[in-house]
């Protein structure tokens, strides 16, 4: 509780714990432990659920595409 406190009077000290793609990321206070992610709106949001449910859907599909595009081969058409 007094880390609260201590939050509320002079404010968080986020860092960021968790990078889901290169515009979310996930934020936590080093003394309350408070949870924040980026919004759709690119703005800090309290970690929910639902949005920890719709991190996690995004990190998978970011992930598969990251895979799919070192896989595929660099091929140059020439003419």
């Amino acid at each position: 509780m007094p880390n609260k406190l201590y939050c509320d009077f002079f404010g968080h000290n986020y860092q960021e714990t968790k990078k889901v793609t290169n515009h979310v990321k996930e934020y936590t206070c080093k003394r309350c432990k408070k949870q924040l992610t980026t919004n759709s709106n690119g703005k800090l949001t309290e970690l929910t659920p639902k949005f920890q449910e719709i991190n996690s859907a995004l990190e998978r599909i970011y992930n598969n595409r990251m895979m799919r595009l070192k896989q595929k081969p660099i091929s140059s058409s020439i003419c």
